[in-house]
């Protein structure tokens, strides 16, 4: 068969087996008989080595595909197209060098076909090789033979950094076709990495009279912005792009994302509002806008959110979890445990949902309870911090020893883990043995002297035994600065200024007694604004507002405690100080 006529042959088998003429060519088998379709036929012409190669290649195996075209090339060494395929395959799998050995050849045997000269650009890019790619792509002028071998050479200039070379072509590109986007995207492209950003963004609007509204040019434009770290810039632009396309959804999503990292939360949720009316269906909008509600506070709407989409997703565990931590911090504790309990261990969730269900026992005070749930959590996905939550619950339930020895363990597997020093002396602070606990909290600033917990611990503990009160301050002030949000460690800046009140207003320092006991009100309602609510910080508000002799500020907040669930260990005095107070207000 000569050249010419083995391609033609070829041709026509190809088409005809598109056309479904193959099962005529070959008849259809049984998948059982496979091997021997496939098998090499040395006396079977080469339209049968190509039929073979194409089904293994359309099948998804490669290899079988390119040894096929090998045997098929093997019986006509003069196949343009045999060598292409070759060559393709060979690339596709990595194997540039020898591709190019069959591009070539493809090439010697028609020097004028076009796609093979683009197929060797291409692989010459792979190489960098610039003067391999130039020979290939450009024409007998110096020009670009056609736009696509202008695009592949840019690319090749781009990849080995020649960039006023890469820009010469852009522009080339733009010269010959100013409505096809992709010589806009080049030319962009380059300048960008020319340092030259404005001249950039100018290429892309160029191409929007001829695609006005285009969402690729405006995704450019934005993405543009984001990656120079202008959100704003980039904000505007997706409303640019929603004013040509209104409510499109995509640019909506983004927009949404670009608000929530540029902080402007209220505008995210505005806009992740229109997503979820326009767009109903995407569940992943409905859960980040009920996030957004969350991290604002705003409990009940978060709630509504996420029972809206759980409605309409039963069985989407995911927003029952987040309905679940909605509802704990909102109070509701038994509509919690409702949405929580029934995720399954099959669920990514399940752990966390556990973990929940965990904190909410034991903000009941049922630490046994609280413990089964957390070593199903732990047992289902172990980690240090779960690990931690376990040690402290052993000794809620009252088994210290165990806790201690739990902990002990732990640390002989890590013994840096200043975590677990630290929680040990928690553990030792929880049985009453506060200078050992002590003793803790400094081996873990020892190991690390900004460790926020351990200098909470030391200030708060002086600050409740009304000695060195400025090192307390000093401590509890350097953790403050660590953790500018830790509700409790406000808490004990509050209760340190309270105590140094204290003493001052006894001995007649009024006023410089009231501004410390001001400056402790302030304090302790911002951790109670912090923590959503607590019992120990609601009881120290009634002291402070009780030494400011507003006793019914003061009853209000001991009333608060109580409803809290106080603990018992940490408040033994609440009650008493209610009902004490209670008489006073009744006899006035």
């Amino acid at each position: 068969m000569t050249v010419r006529g083995a391609r033609a042959g070829l041709r026509g088998l190809v088409a005809l087996a598109l056309l479904g003429g193959l099962a005529c060519a070959m008849p259809s088998m049984p998948i059982s008989q496979r091997g021997e379709r496939t098998a090499a036929r040395p006396q079977a012409p080469p339209e049968y080595d190509f039929l073979v190669a194409r089904e293994s290649e359309l099948e998804g195996r490669p290899a079988e595909a390119l040894s096929a075209y090998r045997r098929a090339l093997e019986k006509d060494p003069d196949s343009l197209l045999l060598h292409k395929k070759v060559a393709e395959l060979l690339a596709r799998q990595g194997q540039v060098a020898e591709a190019l050995a069959f591009a070539e050849r493809a090439h010697v045997l028609d020097p004028e076909d076009e796609g093979t000269r683009l197929f060797l650009g291409t692989l010459f890019r792979l190489r960098r090789d610039v003067a391999g790619a130039e020979r290939m792509l450009l024409g007998p002028d110096g020009e670009p033979r056609n736009q696509d071998a202008a695009f592949v050479l840019y690319s090749v200039y781009g990849d080995v950094g020649q960039f006023d070379r890469a820009l010469e072509l852009a522009e080339w590109m733009v010269r010959q076709d100013p409505d096809n986007l992709r010589g806009h995207f080049a030319l962009a492209g380059v300048l960008e990495r020319l340092g030259r950003p404005g001249e950039a963004e100018a290429a892309l609007r160029a191409a929007l009279p001829a695609h006005p509204g285009s969402l690729a040019v405006y995704g450019a434009l934005a993405r543009a912005r984001r990656e120079r770290g202008d959100r704003d810039g980039e904000i505007e632009i997706h409303r640019e792009a929603l004013r040509a396309n209104p409510h499109h959804h995509a640019t909506l999503v983004a927009l949404a994302q670009a608000q929530i990292e540029a902080g402007r939360a209220d505008d995210a949720r505005a806009t992740l509002e229109e997503v979820v009316v326009r767009h109903p269906d995407d569940l992943r909008s409905a859960i980040r806008l009920g996030f957004l509600e969350l991290e604002a506070r705003r409990y009940d709407a978060a709630a509504a959110r996420f029972e809206r989409a759980l409605q309409v997703n039963p069985e989407q565990h995911e927003i029952a979890y987040f309905l679940g931590v909605v509802r704990r911090r909102s109070g509701d504790l038994d509509g919690a445990v409702a949405v929580l309990d029934p995720i399954p261990p099959s669920h990514e969730r399940y752990a966390d949902a556990r973990a929940q269900l965990a904190a909410i026992w034991e903000a009941r005070g049922d630490a046994p309870r609280a413990l089964q749930e957390a070593e199903r959590a732990l047992a289902h996905e172990p980690s240090r911090q779960l690990e931690l939550y376990v040690a402290s619950l052993r000794a809620r339930t009252g088994d210290f020893a165990g806790a201690v020895a739990y902990l002990e363990r732990l640390a002989t597997t890590a013994p840096d883990d200043e975590e677990v020093v630290y929680n040990l002396g928690v553990v030792h602070g929880e049985i009453g043995d506060v200078e050992k606990a002590l003793g803790y909290m400094r081996r873990v600033l020892e190991k690390n002297p900004d460790h926020a917990g351990a200098l909470n611990y030391i200030g708060y503990t002086w600050a409740e035994q009304g000695t060195k009160l400025d090192e307390a301050e000093a401590m509890i002030t350097r953790a403050l600065e660590l953790r500018p949000n830790d509700g409790y460690i406000t808490d004990s800046l509050g209760w340190v200024y309270y105590m140094r009140a204290r003493p001052l207003l006894e001995n007649g320092q009024v006023e410089a007694g009231r501004a410390l006991l001001e400056r402790a009100i302030l304090e302790l309602e911002r951790a109670a604004e912090l923590t959503g609510g607590d019992p120990v910080i609601s009881e120290h508000l009634g002291d402070a507002y009780l030494l400011l002799h507003d006793k019914r500020r003061a009853l209000q907040r001991y009333e608060e405690a109580l409803s809290l669930e106080p603990r018992n260990k940490a408040q033994p005095e609440l009650k008493q100080k209610l009902e004490r107070l209670r008489r006073e207000l009744e006899g006035q």
